[in-house]
């Protein structure tokens, strides 16, 4: 129920509440009474097509925000428990039970130490340079997939307010339009549809740019922190497997 809420019921919250924003400043404008927002289906109707995309991308947000908030832990980066026995198991000598403990608990821990195991045990007799290289280049690529999902939410920051002011254009050009083709009998509904398209999808673009943009510095910020306990736990765990060897 509170994921149905979360996908659908938040993103129609927020057409709602843009809804009320611009009615509320047109009647202000006009010095008349404020009323009833719109309905949803009335700000679909009045942003035009280009609400469909931008609705989208606000359940993307939303979607990008659950999946963060869950992957985004010290617990599916570096478990502190996994970083514990896999150091205990590479001091011991016990690389089988490491391997299978890596395949067990997948994430980028795991992925780090199967890279410098598989590496290891395809050339033993390889010194402490070229496994620091392979566990380098393993954190880089899980550093990589990482930081690029959390890209989707600055792509997304910058495309919907330009949907937005793309929807403004159509929205101005439907409202002058309908009076340069007839002004005699130009009447202020079709003036005032043109508007209502121009605000209502600016100011749809930039409730969803601005979050978005605002989630991406905060989950940016959380994954370096915990990309550099990787590469520290990744260290830990490769000086462990090397002093091994000795």
């Amino acid at each position: 129920m509170i994921r149905k809420w979360i996908v659908y019921g938040l993103p129609a919250g927020m057409l709602h509440a843009c809804a009320g924003m611009v009615y509320a400043a047109a009647n202000a404008e006009a010095n008349l009474p404020v009323a009833e927002g719109m309905t949803v289906r009335q700000v679909l109707v009045s942003g035009g097509w280009l609400m469909y995309p931008l609705f989208l991308m606000s359940v993307l947000t939303l979607s990008l925000l659950i999946y963060f908030v869950v992957i985004l832990r010290r617990s599916q980066i570096v478990p502190d428990e996994l970083r514990r026995e896999l150091s205990a198991k590479a001091r011991s000598g016990a690389l089988d039970e490491a391997r299978r403990i890596c395949e067990v608990e997948p994430c980028p821990l795991s992925a780090v130490t199967l890279a410098a195991l598989d590496f290891m045990q395809d050339a033993p007799q390889a010194d402490a340079a070229l496994v620091k290289d392979v566990v380098e280049a393993e954190g880089s690529r899980q550093a990589d997939s990482l930081q690029g999902q959390i890209q989707y939410l600055m792509d997304i920051a910058a495309i919907a307010p330009m949907v937005g002011l793309l929807g403004t254009v159509f929205g101005m050009l439907r409202a002058f339009s309908g009076v340069a083709l007839n002004i005699a009998h130009a009447r202020p509904v079709v003036l005032a549809g043109g508007v209502a398209q121009a605000l209502i999808t600016t100011a749809f673009g930039l409730m969803i740019g601005i979050p978005a943009m605002a989630l991406y510095a905060g989950f940016r910020r959380r994954a370096g922190r915990l990309l550099g306990e990787l590469e520290t736990a990744s260290l830990e765990i490769m000086t462990a497997l090397m002093s091994n060897r000795r």
